[in-house]
């Protein structure tokens, strides 16, 4: 049997040398966008330059304009869009046609340690390691450059009363703000930017180059360096290795990555892990991963035998209710002082955005990408997550939310469903004002119509004569009451003070608050109190109205009935005193409350809605400072705005030595400041 050496015989051996003369100045050039057989060595070139450091490199050739392949009147105008019609020194076409082209580098790989240039001469192979592997591909800057022209002179043709505007605008305030620490983490973002990682590059300069080509003397000269310059068996040691050790250098092992596991269960969720947590942090993690599910699978999630009550109770803290299903909260998904990976904005911002995508999935089962988009206004990443979230793409559909209505779960829990409901109208009322849109925008068209009922004309006629003879009999019954007389003892309502308020007791518009309802959200009779008779409201409602003034001084009706619906999703689960609450009612629990209507003239062209020019102040307190809230509310019947100085003045010659932290108290209680005037709260107009 032959032996292995006979298998693979040695036929020659060639000398190895390893070349340093151009070890951290060689570069190999490649042109992906043309054929290897059609090269640019004989091509004229014209400039070129490089950014040692960043690896960058430009070379400017020029473009052969009497080849027959060549299109004169498309470079005649390319230098036209370029450069204009008027000559410079700073023109990049300077015979007025394209007759040259740049080419930028891209750097092929970063790792350029196992890549090296050969030449073999006389049996010997000489090999000068890589200091980078360029591609060149054209450069179309110029189009930029022409971009910029044809804004300029737009900007040039518009500009001609831009003078007479500036001249004409108002005097506008100052707002001066201090940058606060930048933190580690904002720092990191910083110096990964892109703008950052533009501005860095641009600070490198150009180090200009003087071509040489192929057949060029200098070219040859340089080309002697890739041989090793010396062979002297002294500085040139063998290589003494074994066989084994030097597949070893050819092929090194893949060294063996140590996968640090998450301490927590954070993006691989570890069941054993995630039940030593409490049970709080149990649901806030798992819908912090899974984004939304239905009660039922979270139920499934948790160990056997965990209190359902104690799981929605930890629910609301950080989901919502949509559709029977629940979703994670916008603010446990992007914290306070975060932003977004994707685009840099605000966690604030991100918040709002994502509340109103929720917010269309309580009102229907699919939305529009474009619609959202035009509303939010945020950048095609984050909208796109924040569906992502919740719903799928549909063809022609648009985003249909991802999981079916869970009517089991809003039927067996009616009382969480209610108070999700109330919640999800305060958010709608913050939307609203941030957004400028009206619940009525988003409707769906579709909404099924309840079919017309037809009912002949005797039948009407017997309706009519039926309701005739209840409303004769109704009163028959009055007429008996009155003679019985000694029988029937009438019972006066107590008169209050209503009549001293300026108050304005006209029947309420259609967006205030129909009675039987909150915000148009039916509900049961509050078995506390009859509002269509005219009772007095409970206790519960007017403690609510004192501490909400204690706390706020100046509402305007939107604003109470905002925080109303806030307070009444707060309630515990079962909790029904506070339903069937109308605007007429709110208005005599602020009565009861010793709060008083300020009559505020707000300019004819205001977009405030009939609540919002709705405004009370809180009257009387006890304390002698209410003699001061007194007199800015009678400053305000004059005036919607007003300027500080007029305050204080008019404090101080209505009551001598008012201090200033009397005056700044005044203010801060009821008032907010916006350009230089002051305003009462919710009172300022956009």
């Amino acid at each position: 049997m032959a032996s292995t050496d006979d298998d693979d015989p040695i036929i020659e051996e060639i000398d190895v040398y390893l070349a340093k003369s151009l070890a951290d100045k060689l570069y190999l050039f490649q042109y992906p966008v043309r054929p290897s057989t059609m090269t640019y060595d004989d091509v004229n070139h014209l400039m070129a330059k490089i950014k040692p450091k960043q690896q960058r490199v430009e070379l400017e050739m020029a473009i052969n304009a009497m080849s027959p392949n060549y299109c004169r009147s498309k470079g005649e105008q390319i230098a036209l869009n370029v450069d204009g019609t008027t000559f410079d020194e700073t023109n990049t076409y300077s015979v007025k046609m394209m007759d040259k082209q740049t080419f930028s580098s891209i750097q092929a790989t970063t790792n350029t340690s196992r890549y090296a240039a050969a030449v073999f001469r006389k049996g010997e192979l000489h090999i000068t390691p890589l200091t980078g592997i360029l591609q060149m591909r054209p450069s179309f800057s110029y189009l930029d450059k022409a971009d910029n022209k044809t804004r300029e002179r737009e900007a040039a043709n518009e500009g001609g009363d831009s003078s007479q505007d500036e001249a004409e605008e108002d005097v506008k305030a100052v707002t001066v703000r201090f940058a606060r620490p930048e933190s580690e983490q904002a720092r990191q973002r910083r110096i990964h930017s892109y703008e950052f990682l533009q501005k860095k590059q641009a600070e490198e300069p150009w180090v200009h180059l003087h071509y040489h080509g192929v057949k060029d003397s200098r070219s040859e000269h340089e080309r002697q360096y890739l041989f090793c310059q010396s062979v002297d068996a002294s500085e040139n040691s063998e290589l003494v290795k074994t066989p084994k050790e030097y597949l070893a250098m050819l092929m090194p092992p893949l060294a063996e990555e140590k996968i640090v596991k998450p301490v927590g269960p954070s993006n691989v969720l570890s069941m054993a892990q995630l039940r030593t947590l409490p049970l709080g942090e149990q649901v806030k993690t798992l819908m912090k991963n899974v984004k939304m599910m239905p009660f039922a699978n979270l139920m499934g999630l948790l160990a056997s035998g965990t209190d359902s009550t104690a799981v929605l109770r930890c629910i609301q803290q950080v989901a919502l209710l949509v559709q029977g299903n629940w979703v994670v909260k916008s603010d446990v998904l992007y914290p306070k002082n975060t932003c977004s990976p994707h685009s840099g904005v605000p966690a604030e911002v991100l918040c709002r955005g994502r509340d109103f995508v929720m917010w269309r999935f309580t009102l229907e089962r699919s939305v529009m990408r474009k619609e959202i988009a035009s509303t939010i206004k945020l950048p095609p990443e984050d909208v796109k997550e924040f569906l992502e979230h919740v719903a799928i793409p549909r063809i022609n559909r648009g985003w249909e939310f991802l999981l079916p209505t869970d009517g089991e779960f809003i039927k067996k829990h009616p009382d969480v469903a209610h108070r999700q409901h109330m919640l999800w109208l305060g958010i709608q009322s913050k939307l609203e004002k941030v957004f400028n849109f009206s619940k009525e925008d988003f409707m769906p068209k579709n909404a099924p119509q309840p079919e017309p009922v037809n009912v002949t004309g005797e039948e009407r006629l017997k309706m009519a004569q039926e309701r005739a003879h209840e409303n004769i009999s109704s009163l028959q019954k009055d007429l008996d009451t009155k003679r019985a007389g000694s029988s029937v003892h009438i019972k006066q309502e107590p008169v209050s003070d209503k009549d001293d308020e300026p108050m304005d007791t006209t029947s309420p518009p259609s967006s205030s608050i129909p009675n039987g309802s909150v915000n148009g959200y039916p509900s049961t009779t509050s078995p506390n109190f009859d509002h269509t008779n005219g009772n007095t409201p409970s206790p519960e409602l007017q403690d609510f109205v004192t501490k909400t003034f204690r706390k706020h001084f100046v509402l305007t009706l939107n604003e109470l009935k905002r925080l109303f619906n806030l307070h009444l999703a707060s309630m515990p689960a079962g909790w029904s005193v506070f339903q069937s609450v109308s605007d007429h009612v709110l208005q005599d629990a602020m009565l009861l409350c010793r709060c008083k209507q300020i009559m505020v003239p707000f300019p004819a062209q205001t977009t405030a809605a009939a609540d919002e020019q709705k405004v009370f102040g809180l009257w009387e307190t006890g304390e002698d400072f209410d003699k001061h809230r007194r007199l800015l509310y009678e400053l305000f019947t004059k005036n919607y705005r007003i300027r500080r100085n007029m305050i204080q003045a008019r404090l101080a010659q209505d009551f001598e030595d008012v201090p200033k932290t009397d005056v700044d108290r005044v203010l801060k209680e009821c008032c907010i400041s916006h350009a230089g005037m002051w305003y009462l709260k919710g009172t300022i107009q956009s």
